[in-house]
């Protein structure tokens, strides 16, 4: 069972909670559960009532939206020290998108109930959660920017280089590098179709930069990436 002290120290790490000092981030930590979750489960759906958000502990998640016509769409992935579902210390309004466990998981959950409550009770986390919602905000719109005008190639090296960094906070080498996704996944997160991303994964095999294998990519120069980012 996790402790109020290590709950600290993970949503210190964590950017929507960065501006807060040890007051404010103890009185997050006393209203957050630790949740325990087995790979493959499902921890909510998409169209379900919002009302918790998550702090990865260990493990991974991913979010999916389904298409209309029943494909599965990835949207991100998650890991150490990522939040999701953070919309919910706001409002109830309904999951945008669904969260599974890819592979075993540790996690904090904060009610959106226990955290408005302390919003209303504290202005100064209501005002620091804001400004630090604003940065992510900004930095989201200032990436889609970028991929709006970047080659397919660069939005996939882009994807495999984040990936990397994840892998690295986790404790991963400088090289060889194994991520834990498929050729579906990365063109998903790219935004382009598989074809396309398969075609410039070949590429990068062909370079000796990667190395594909089921379920997993093997990234063995992650600074050549950088060469294919435009």
């Amino acid at each position: 069972m996790a402790k109020v002290d290590d709950i600290v120290s993970l949503l210190g790490n964590v950017p929507v909670f960065e501006a807060m000092g040890p007051e404010d981030l103890r009185r997050v930590a006393e209203v957050a559960v630790p949740r325990r979750f087995p790979a493959g489960q499902v921890i909510f759906r998409e169209g379900d009532a919002s009302d918790t958000c998550y702090v990865v502990r260990t493990g991974h998640v991913r979010a999916v939206r389904e298409n209309t016509d029943g494909r599965t769409i990835a949207l991100a992935h998650f890991g150490p020290g990522d939040i999701f579902g953070e919309l919910a210390m706001f409002d109830a309004e309904r999951r945008s998108a669904t969260i599974e466990a890819l592979d075993d998981l540790e996690a904090v959950a904060i009610a959106g109930s226990d955290m408005r409550r302390l919003l209303r009770e504290h202005a100064d986390i209501a005002v620091k959660l804001v400004i630090a919602l604003g940065r992510r905000l900004r930095e989201a719109n200032e990436r889609l920017a970028r991929q709006s005008f970047q080659t397919v190639q660069s939005r996939v090296a882009g994807v495999l280089i984040r990936l990397v960094e994840q892998a690295r906070s986790e404790g991963a080498g400088a090289r060889d590098v194994v991520l834990k996704v498929t050729q579906s996944e990365v063109a998903q997160l790219a935004g382009s179709s598989r074809e396309s991303a398969s075609r410039f994964l070949a590429v990068l095999e062909r370079a000796a930069i990667i190395t594909q294998g089921r379920g997993r990519i093997t990234v063995h120069d992650p600074d050549a990436l950088n060469r294919y980012i435009f």
